[in-house]
């Protein structure tokens, strides 16, 4: 798998700043496939930073359904995957907001 398939994007809560701000683990959205060594190996060329701990976690598929003028709307999220990467010990903070 591609080091541009892995990372998909970051994911921006109140917790994950949070978490960003006291303990240096930032979250992202990961491919399906990819393994916690291509995770590591994405964020450090990307980034260029040392990563100590990575740990995954399938966010399962969830129903949705609406009320609307038509009626009764079903639909289905889809599942993702995502990872929440904890930098080594004295490594500078990732700016995820330098392109904006």
């Amino acid at each position: 798998m591609k080091l541009s398939e892995v990372l998909i994007r970051p994911v921006i809560t109140e917790k994950v700043n949070l978490q960003m701000e006291r303990s240096g683990r930032y979250t992202f959205v990961v491919g399906h496939q990819s393994n916690k060594l291509e995770i590591k190996k994405a964020v450090e060329s990307f980034y260029g930073v040392r990563v100590a701990d990575v740990n995954t976690i399938v966010v399962p598929a969830k129903s949705k359904s609406r009320f609307t003028k038509a009626g009764l709307l079903s639909g289905r999220k889809p599942s993702y995957k995502k990872a929440v990467v904890t930098l080594a010990e004295g490594e500078s903070p990732i700016d995820l907001f330098a392109g904006q």
